[in-house]
Order: structure tokens, then sequence, then C-alpha cells
């Protein structure tokens, strides 16, 4: 289904944005920082996209508070200046009224109406968003997942920008793509789920990499501990005697107030704030300004600060039972502190450092040896080791190949990507059969490098995976010259390996499923209407008494030949005389 989806979006034209290159200069300059180079290179990319007709399908992977944000912007102003509606989807509520203010302070200067819909709005001002979008007044709406809802229409959508998609489900993603095939989507994230690198480095989406840091920004100091009331008092104590402010990550609703007490009795120095996500959008909303305007110095939390809080003086942040997180949250999270030129504390506190599962030891040890700048990337591929890539056909965003191993199923995406690129159905039902590895092959004789020939198991099993891979007569003579070079002369069993892998590069154009080479019978079984012209097996077998047809798709060769050598030598003349393969 999706393959389908990712096929049909590279074939269908999407439009071609026009804008003018004045007017874009100027909200250009309105940006209050300097770009960094990586910052520029993917605004070009994105607007390089925008402007060709091939639907957009970016994901661009910068570190937490590296400047994604402005890409989005660059691109929302290139979509509304051609006249199209721009939806910007933002996994929390604080993270959308963020943007919206965001958006709001940039485009102040130009006629563009920006609408937000999340719980911090009323059903009143939601009911006019949707409204707009239908009668094509708002440009731009930022919002939760209430934009996915079936009653939200647009009249011109032309960018859908996914911020933090490690927030969404597969299935919310995809419905989003599905209900608007041809429309351009870029995606903003710090640390890409594995089943999106996966996708980014098969090549079904594009990815551009934001890695160099802003100006003074500075690693953040980050530490493993088992959790005890000192180590919590210093942590916090540190931070509120340089007049910062401390986040403290407590993410289990039920016993945040029992969390307080215990913090107020601790640290009476600290002015405590509670905000998650259960409370009453109102006081969420007003916790946070307040924090913002420094009237709190320790905000204790549950994961809703996790994506896109952006307050500067917050420079420590306390995580307890940092075990129980993934590796994108505990980045995400870490990633709230550390957003000016103050040197920042990240403490992940375990209730034990010694009892860790496997898993949880093995991505702190990762989230601790990464701390420097840009680090997400790098992450997300420690992720992809440690859980696998996630099936890019299902609802699961992680899991392990073991089943098909990491090769061979790139190898079966890669085939249909291309089948569908070139316009054809790729066979899902045997994928085995997409590529090579179907064409059965027995000479009746062993195949195989001895031990005697090439000792080290390691280069034996490399050099079977190359043979198996190879997917041309020259690859394959290539493999036999290296090997007659390194080990000399090649001894019969592995003349036959070579003999085998010849042959099926060779049948595999005819439509050969099958080769049977016995010393006294041959037999060659095509698939089901294989691309050879009839008449010459027609030909083949009036002119050869010795060649039969056995049924509707095999020939049966009757000929004495004992060495496999000869066996290998007289298929492949026979499957020259069936002349070229008809192109399919």
């Amino acid at each position: 289904e999706l393959l389908n989806l990712y096929a049909r979006r590279a074939a269908r034209e999407g439009h071609a944005f026009r804008f003018s290159a004045q007017d874009y200069e100027a909200f250009a300059t309105s940006f209050g920082f300097e770009e960094t180079p990586d910052q520029r290179a993917a605004i070009h990319a994105v607007i390089q996209d925008m402007i060709s007709p091939r639907p957009m399908d970016r994901l661009v992977c910068g570190d937490v508070g590296f400047g994604k944000t402005e890409v989005a912007l660059r691109a929302m102003f290139v979509a509304v200046t051609s006249g199209k509606q721009v939806a910007l989807l933002a996994p929390t509520t604080l993270l959308a009224e963020q943007h919206y203010q965001n958006i709001a302070d940039r485009f102040a200067q130009w006629p563009v109406k920006v609408a937000e819909m999340s719980r911090f709005r009323s059903a009143k001002e939601i009911k006019g968003a949707m409204q707009g979008l239908e009668d094509g007044t708002i440009d731009i709406v930022v919002g939760t997942h209430k934009l996915l809802s079936e009653s939200v229409k647009f009249k011109r959508l032309g960018l859908l920008i996914i911020d933090e998609e490690h927030r969404f489900g597969v299935r919310h993603k995809e419905a989003i793509k599905a209900m608007r095939a041809d429309i351009d989507v870029l995606t903003l994230t710090a640390t890409p789920i594995p089943r999106t690198l996966g996708m980014a480095m098969e090549g079904l989406r594009d990815l551009s990499v934001i890695a160099t840091a802003p100006q003074r920004r500075l690693a953040i100091k980050t530490f493993v501990r088992s959790e005890n009331s000192s180590v919590i008092r210093e942590a916090v104590l540190r931070e509120l005697k340089r007049g910062g402010q401390v986040y403290f990550l407590h993410n289990e609703v039920e016993t945040i107030e029992n969390r307080r007490d215990k913090l107020a009795e601790l640290i009476p120095e600290a002015r405590i704030a509670i905000a998650h996500g259960q409370m009453p959008e109102r006081e969420l909303e007003r916790v946070m300004r307040d924090f913002v305007a420094q009237r709190h110095n320790v905000m204790l939390c549950s994961t809703i600060i996790e994506t896109g809080i952006d307050v500067p003086s917050a420079n420590t942040i306390v995580m307890t039972r940092a075990d129980k997180f993934g590796l994108a949250q505990l980045h995400q999270l870490r990633g709230r502190v550390g957003r000016s030129h103050h040197q920042a504390y990240a403490y992940l506190l375990v209730p034990d450092v010694e009892g860790l599962t496997k898993q949880a030891a093995q991505r702190l040890d990762a989230i601790q040896n990464m701390e420097e700048l840009g680090s997400g990337f790098y992450l997300a591929m420690h992720d992809l080791e440690i859980r696998g890539a996630g099936e890019v056909l299902g609802d699961n965003q992680s899991g392990n190949m073991m089943e098909v191993g990491f090769q061979l199923y790139n190898e079966m995406l890669a085939e249909a990507v291309r089948a569908l690129k070139s316009g054809k159905e790729p066979d899902l039902l045997s994928p085995s059969g997409l590529f090579g590895s179907n064409t059965d092959i027995n000479l009746h004789a062993p195949a195989l490098l001895p031990d005697a020939y090439c000792g080290d198991v390691h280069v034996r099993l490399s050099l079977y995976k190359r043979l198996a891979t190879a997917d041309s007569a020259d690859k394959i003579e290539g493999m036999l010259e290296e090997l007659v070079d390194r080990f000399g002369k090649l001894p019969p069993q592995a003349q036959a390996l070579f003999d085998t892998h010849k042959l099926r590069v060779q049948a595999k154009p005819y439509g050969v499923i099958k080769i049977d080479a016995a010393p006294g019978i041959i037999n060659v079984t095509f698939r089901p209407n294989p691309p050879i012209d009839p008449m010459r097996i027609i030909e083949l077998v009036q002119k050869n008494r010795h060649i039969k047809l056995a049924g509707n798709d095999k020939l049966r060769i009757e000929k004495e030949l004992k060495d496999p050598k000869d066996r290998a030598q007289y298929v492949r003349d026979l499957l020259k005389q069936l002349g070229q393969p008809l192109k399919t």
C-alpha cells in the first residue's frame, strides 16, 4: 500500500510553486539570526523541491534548536505567495501554540491570515478556522491531531509540514498523505524514527541534515546517576544559584503532587510549578507563560514539554526513571535545555544503574556518549541499530529484521521501488521473485569453496554473498579472476560453484526457474509465458532428437555428460540457441 503511494507520488505531477524573489528576500531578512551553511542548504533544497513539478517529500533532520522552524517558515512563505494554503501539524498543544506565535510574528507585515486549531482555542474559534480553511480565507493553519479529522476541508492545500514526526503514528502520517497524494510534504525532526530514516536511506524520501550548531552553543553535559536526594538537590541548586530555571521530569500524573511535596521539602529555595497534559487548557497555558516570564524557577512536568518548548533561561533538566524513555524522547527532552549560550546539564536518574535492562542500558549509554551538538542524527542511527528499522510496509515503527535480514529487506524494497518507478507492478506475493535468487540450479556436483582452498570462514562467507548478489556475467568473471589471483587455480567444487552462478545470471532473462542437470538427463523448467519466441523452441525440438518438450514449460534433454563443467556449458549453449530473450 505504502510502496504504491510512494510510487504514485513519484509519478504524479504536483504543483510547481512560483514566487517573487524580491518579496522572498524581504521575508528572509526578517530572520533575526545568521543562517548556518547547513540551514541554507536545507532551505535551498526545499525551495528547489517546491518549484519543481514533482510533489516534495523531504525530511529535514536537524538537531534540537538548530533552526528547522526557519526552514519551514521559508517554505510557508513560498507556498502562501503562490496562492496555496499551508497546514502545520504539531504533536502537542504547547508546540502548536508556540508555532502559532512564531508564524504570526514573522508574517505580521504580510497580508497572510494565520489560524490555530488546538485545545487552547474555543469551539467558536475552531469553527471559524475550519470555515476559513474551506472558503480559502485562511492561508496558514497550525494545529494538533485535530487537523487530521474528516471534518477539516481545505480549499487549496499546497504544503503540509509535520513537526517532530516521531510523535505521530504511522496511520496518522499515511492518512495525511493518502488523503492528498499530490501535495508537498515537509517533515521536520531531530531524531527520525528508524522507519523514516530507513526510508530516507532507501531513497523513498529526500533527506536534508542540518548538522552545524548556531554560534556560541555549548554541548549539554549529560550524566546517568542512581536517583537519590543529594544528586537532585545538587543539580537543582547549581542551576538556581546562577539564576536559571530547571525542568524536573516526572512522568506519572497520579504521583506528581507527591513529588512536588518531596521536592519542596528537599529544596525550599525553589518556586515549583506543575505542568502535565491532563490539566485544563487555560491553566496549562498560564503555567507555561509564567515559566517563560520566570515567575517559577522549577517546572515539575510530564513529557508534555518534550517538543519545541524554547525557554533560553532553563538550562538544567532532571529526568526521573530515565530508563523508561526511548532514545528519541531522551534526546528531545534533553534538548529543552541549552538553547542559549549557557552551559546546560541533563541528569538522567534511574532507580539502579546496575539493574538496567540491556536495551535501556544501551539507550542511556548512547545518549551519554552523544552529547556533542548535532548528535540527533547519529542517535537515530543508534536507534536503528538497537531497534531495527521497522516495516516500511506496515504499522510497526520499529521491529527486528531478523526474519529477513536487513540486506535482503533492502534489496526487496529497492526492487519494488524500481519496478514501480518504471511503471511495472511489483510482485508482492513472491517477493523473492523480485530479484535473481529464484533460478534454482542443480549441477549434481558439490558447488562450494573448500576449506583447503580458502581457509578463513569469514572470507568464504563474504565471497558466497558477493557471488549470490552478482547480477551480471562480468561481475562473476571479475570474481573468478580475483580468486585465482588470491588463492590459485580453482578446484572442481569451486569451478562448479562459479558455473552455477554463471548459469543463474544467464538463465534469468529467459524466464528459467529451474535447471536440473544430472549426468544422463538435463531438465530446464521455464515460468509460464517466458520471454522467448515459441518458434525457437519448436525448431530446437525438431532439429535435436534428444531434446523433448515435457509438459508446457519444461525441456527434457537426454544426453550423457559426465563432467559438471560440460553440463553447464551445454545448458549455456542451449540457451544461446533460443535467441535473445524478448523484452517484457
